[in-house]
């Protein structure tokens, strides 16, 4: 049997290193250039290789293919490989058939990551024996060599869901449904709902499904579907007849309750780690997640306490005569941008926003820009998309291609306690690498000038 690994970055070196664990065969083909710590694990583990290329004959004659997320369907090979019937699966796909641990799999359009650290700092905080992977942490593949854990927390984009099949997770999590990626979906929004509600496509009535109820393209699929696992919603809207129904979560303006069988956590909203509603929902899924799991509320509520979120969203990284700076660079489309703007009350923002545009529809954020930004920064090559929409809604737009300028204009602009906020809406390839190169550079001429 000969697996084909296309793509050698952290899934597909992971992947490679696993099938040859197996003992398949295995070869590995990039059509870019590989970095040269992946080269050299390749090269470790005596695995061939090729890179800047994709040569048809050593590729089409696979058994089974495991193709990298980043790799669209519409690219030739992949036509080829469907048209001779080869399967093509993801990463994922392939490590979950090689272990015994029970998975927690996390995905949704925005705040993915931020419930995949949480719920992994939890259960490590309370003593489990668990692992981090999938899109963020390691190569879930290589860890299942090993297979040395009795709980993997994976972090899943629709583009892992879209080639997994037979993959099941013991607790899934679904924190949101909104466009996104449009592009890798033939600009059919149903068909990227369809790639997220894969993650409980396998789950049986012995598993968990905790979402957020008040999510419309959630709401509508499930009224569509039977659903296998128990249910567990999190709202932000209860009805005072449910505010004691077991199994279900809510958030208030002052509370957020989880609630699961016999165990109920109810804490402040004042006194949770991280702002804004957004962020009380990923709490929430997180919580949950543990009491399935038979974590102690103490021990939950004790490592919550202790948890820090990752870098780019939200990131308070500086001060500059009385102005706040915060990263959120991480927000790359506008309904990361709502929760955003959402998670300020009372300080007049200085927004950043900016970049390569994936279609978006600024109407969502209209009114909450109205309300409480004072100008806007645009940070881009093209940014006529933001000036023309937001023009006459806000007292004063700017636009620069430099982050130096851009925080000369905000210390400038700024008067002690405005917060000026990078959350771009956008993507950052036109100007930086990616959305933590962007960040990083805020980051760094925040603190320079402190």
């Amino acid at each position: 049997m000969k697996i084909v690994v296309l793509g050698g970055g952290e899934s597909g070196v992971g992947a490679a290193l696993l099938a040859k664990a197996k003992g398949f065969e295995v070869f590995l083909s990039d059509k870019g250039k590989l970095q040269e710590s992946y080269r050299q694990t390749l090269r470790d583990n005596a695995i061939p290789f090729e890179e800047e290329t994709h040569t048809e004959d050593l590729i089409l004659d696979a058994t089974e293919v495991i193709k990298s997320p980043g790799i669209p369907d519409k690219v030739d090979i992949i036509k080829k490989l469907k048209a001779l019937n080869i399967p093509i699966i993801s990463e994922i796909e392939f490590a979950s058939r090689y272990t015994k641990a029970k998975l927690v799999a996390i995905t949704g359009s925005n705040g993915k990551t931020t419930t995949t650290l949480l719920t992994y700092h939890l259960f490590k905080e309370a003593g489990l024996n668990v692992g981090l992977a999938g899109n963020v942490g390691h190569s879930f593949a290589e860890l299942v060599i090993e297979d040395k854990f009795d709980w993997y927390v994976l972090e899943m984009s629709s583009f892992q869901l879209d080639n997994s099949y037979t993959f099941r997770p013991y607790i899934s999590i679904l924190t949101n449904i909104t466009p996104d990626h449009l592009d890798r979906y033939d600009y059919k929004f149903e068909n990227y709902i369809d790639s997220k509600f894969r993650v409980i496509q396998s789950q049986t009535p012995e598993d968990y499904f905790i979402y957020y109820r008040d999510s419309p393209p959630i709401k509508d699929k499930l009224e569509t579907i039977e659903l296998k696992p128990l249910a567990l919603p999190i709202t932000t809207s209860p009805e005072g007849s449910e505010l004691n129904t077991t199994n279900l979560s809510y958030i208030t303006d002052s509370l957020l309750r989880t609630s699961f069988n016999t165990s109920e956590i109810q804490i402040a909203i004042k006194d949770l780690p991280l702002k804004g509603v957004h962020n009380a929902l990923n709490i929430s899924c997180a919580l949950v997640a543990c009491q399935i799991v038979g974590i102690h509320d103490t021990a939950i509520l004790a490592g919550l306490q202790t948890f820090r979120n990752a870098p780019h969203r939200l990131e308070k990284v500086g001060e500059i005569n009385g102005v706040t700076f915060i990263n959120d660079s991480k927000a790359t489309n506008v309904d990361s941008v709502f929760y955003a703007l959402g998670s300020f009350d009372q300080e007049p923002l200085i927004w950043i926003a900016g970049g390569v545009d994936k279609g978006n529809d600024y109407t969502q954020i209209e009114e909450l820009v109205k309300q409480k930004v004072k100008a806007l920064i645009c940070l881009g090559k093209d940014n006529s998309k933001l000036k023309a929409f937001f023009k006459g809604k806000i007292p004063a737009i700017y636009e620069s291609q430099s982050i130096e300028d851009v925080i000369t204009l905000g210390t400038e602009i700024g008067r002690p306690g405005d917060v000026v906020l990078l959350s771009p809406a956008c993507a950052s390839f036109d100007l930086f690498r990616n959305y933590e190169d962007r960040g990083d550079q805020f980051r760094k001429a925040v603190v320079s000038r402190e």
